[in-house]
């Protein structure tokens, strides 16, 4: 079984959960930018949350499945089609054989990911298929997509997964089946919102003076245009230190918030550098880090300060939805 790239977009990478274990060699973790999207699409098609998704990034690929399939699309609303039949968000969709997925203009959100049945057979580099562009290794080649690409997907049991699904597609004549129900909200948020985002403190946070500490809970700040997955530039009101920090590069980590000598803070994303020697003035809530990821340049971010227990028992939370779904899940598949 394999996908064939009819149209690459304007970014579509491979990337799973992260390549853990090789940031002592200078080797990026990368990964999904929106883990709760990837987790969630991969656990609607029945597929360990490590397996590589699709990251899709504001404007679709077009894609071309040969074989019957078994697909979750979630995240950013990029517009999906079959045909000119809308494709339904966070739930499995069972694709019939010849059909083409298609995208149109962007309704939310920034990031989508797609999941198939079975995952993406490509070969793990540093036990990772996520793609790092930079350095032109993992997922597909090393690479975006692109047109005519053909990558080898999928499981063999597509049709029985949902057994429902796979009634209503032989027994009907439609491009595809999804049920009713829905994984639940996107975390995708629309292009008009200022979003609010915790963070906690830095080990640096102390070094604001007490003007830089007011202004970074209290203005909004610009996405710039300056911003991929490396990290995010902001733009706002400077801020200020007490003195300038002369400072030996320290590891960083997804969410990190950096302030170097021009006042405008650098959230670090999950292409991060594995160090850095500006200071962390604050470091982004991990329970956020899907939000931040669905936000555009051009948005403006606030926010909020929260203690390190307060972030830790939201992650908590968060995980504890997470579980719930799985066996929610696991449920509906089972019921006759």
């Amino acid at each position: 079984m394999s996908v064939r790239v009819a149209k690459p977009g304007a970014l579509s990478t491979l990337q799973d959960l992260g390549r853990f274990g090789y940031q002592r060699f200078g080797v990026v973790v990368g990964g999904a930018m929106d883990e709760w999207s990837h987790r969630a699409a991969n656990l609607l098609v029945g597929n360990r949350e490590s397996e590589a998704t699709l990251e899709i990034t504001l404007i679709g690929p077009s894609l071309a499945f040969a074989e019957t399939t078994l697909i979750a699309l979630c995240g950013a609303d990029l517009s999906p089609r079959i045909g000119e039949r809308p494709l339904p968000l966070h739930r499995p969709v069972l694709l019939r054989a010849g059909s083409q997925l298609d995208f149109g203009r962007r309704q939310s959100g920034c990031r989508a990911y797609l999941a198939v049945r079975g995952g993406y057979h490509v070969a793990p580099v540093m036990d990772s298929k996520s793609t790092y562009l930079r350095a032109g290794f993992g997922g597909f080649e090393g690479r975006a997509l692109r047109k005519d690409d053909e990558i080898p997907i999928g499981a063999d049991d597509a049709e029985d997964y949902y057994p429902e699904l796979g009634q209503m597609l032989r027994e009907g004549g439609d491009a595809f089946c999804a049920p009713s129900w829905a994984f639940g909200p996107s975390l995708a948020i629309a292009a008009e919102t200022s979003q609010t985002i915790r963070v906690v403190a830095g080990q640096q946070w102390e070094a604001l003076t007490d003007g830089g500490q007011a202004q970074f809970v209290s203005a909004a700040f610009r996405i710039t245009p300056n911003s991929d997955r490396m990290g995010y530039r902001l733009e706002g009101p400077k801020l200020d230190l007490r003195k300038p920090i002369e400072m030996i590069s320290e590891g960083v980590t997804f969410g990190t918030i950096q302030l170097p000598p021009d006042g405008n803070p650098i959230v670090l994303m999950a292409d991060r550098q594995t160090t850095g020697g500006y200071p962390k003035v604050a470091n982004v809530a991990s329970v956020d880090l899907p939000l931040l990821a669905q936000m555009m340049p051009d948005q403006r971010v606030r926010f909020e300060l929260i203690s390190l227990e307060e972030a830790q028992r939201l992650y908590l939370v968060r995980e504890q939805d997470m579980n719930l779904a799985t066996q929610a899940i696991r449920e509906r598949r089972q019921a006759p």
